[in-house]
């Protein structure tokens, strides 16, 4: 019996052991995610932190969009392709998000790597067919591309109220992804 008390707590003390540095390395992980935050906070860049490059696109409907037009607002920065099977799978949760909030001081620009594409038609085509009401920006030298250095189809930058980069993300967003990631930008940062 003492023997299987035995093994029971050195057990217990493994585990436990595993859970808490596990819990260390959680710590760690993200006390250096706060560091790079801080490193790269108002130098302007990419990166999470960074104050996110400024450009200005025209809609494909022709008016013209200027990123730090929209400093006092969440914006949401979606790099996408109409040939490009993930942005195709992406597009209906952004307008499903668009619509529930763009009343939320929350804007949506969809910058179409023109550059990439058959033609405008083909990009004209596919707002209509997945019904998009936020702006479709045509990136037609794909200039804004390259300053956002995109290599992965789609791309979205989270940009906070104050012009900072909140967060990358590479692939496909879904709905609740999005919302969930929006949610978590801190306002008192933004």
């Amino acid at each position: 019996m003492r023997k299987l008390l035995a093994i029971v707590v050195i057990a217990g003390l493994a585990i436990w052991g595993v859970i808490d540095h596990g819990r260390q390395e959680k710590s760690s992980a993200m006390n250096m995610k706060s560091e790079e935050f801080l490193e790269n906070e108002g130098k302007i860049g990419i990166n999470k932190g960074n104050t996110a490059p400024d450009f200005e696109l025209e809609s494909l409907s022709g008016e013209k969009f200027k990123l730090s037009d929209y400093r006092g607002k969440k914006v949401i920065v979606n790099f996408w392709a109409t040939w490009c099977p993930p942005c195709r799978m992406e597009m209906p949760h952004m307008q499903k998000y668009y619509e529930q909030f763009q009343n939320k001081d929350v804007v949506i620009f969809a910058v179409n790597l023109t550059h990439t594409e058959k033609n405008r038609e083909s990009v004209a085509r596919f707002v209509e067919q997945y019904s998009l009401t936020f702006p479709v920006l045509m990136d037609e030298e794909g200039a804004v591309s390259d300053l956002y250095g995109v290599m992965v189809y789609p791309t979205t930058y989270i940009i906070g109220s104050n012009g900072m980069i909140r967060e990358k993300i590479f692939g496909a967003v879904d709905y609740d992804t999005l919302k969930k990631l929006m949610a978590g930008i801190d306002e008192n940062l933004n």
